[in-house]
């Protein structure tokens, strides 16, 4: 078997461990997007909520509220916008700035979300994290550990199938 040089090096690769792990949930997090028909980039869904707790926002509001960069937040917005789940429109106080906003059927699918998979998911990641302790080191190992043992989309799909 291969060594698993990212955590072998600990500390001195925490970034590259915490983007792997990031990108495995953010994997499994699009597969129930998916499987609910909530296709859109599971990347695009903070966007989303933001607007919808926070209200109207500018982009670089936005960008402050998701903890991105602005180009970054420029970019998902156009993409939302051509999608029609959000609109931009110049600003009351100041036509140079643009302030984004939900369009009726972004209102829909959030949600949508919000009923059918963000409780699902949120609930999904607890369980995979219930039994933390310890060193940040040995807590990484065991979300990696977990992840491979029972993905979120299994957790959830197995917890559905024990309520029915």
């Amino acid at each position: 078997m291969t060594e698993d040089i990212v955590r072998r090096l600990g500390y001195l690769t925490l970034g590259t461990r915490l983007k792997r792990i990031g990108d495995r949930i953010q994997a499994d997090t699009q597969r129930i997007l998916n499987a609910n028909e909530l296709t859109i980039p599971v990347a695009q869904w903070p966007f989303l909520a933001a607007i919808d707790r926070l209200g109207p926002q500018t982009i670089g509001e936005l960008a402050r509220a998701v903890g991105v960069s602005q180009p970054g937040v420029t970019r998902t917005v156009l993409q939302l916008e051509k999608t029609g789940l959000l609109a931009v429109e110049p600003s009351n106080d100041d036509q140079r700035r643009k302030v984004v906003k939900l369009t009726a059927d972004g209102k829909r699918l959030v949600a949508a979300g919000k009923r059918t998979v963000w409780p699902t998911i949120e609930n999904a990641v607890r369980d995979l994290c219930r039994q933390l302790t310890g060193p940040l080191l040995d807590q990484l190992s065991a979300i990696e550990d977990g992840l491979v043992a029972e993905p979120l989309y299994h957790r959830i799909t197995k917890k559905n199938r024990g309520s029915k």
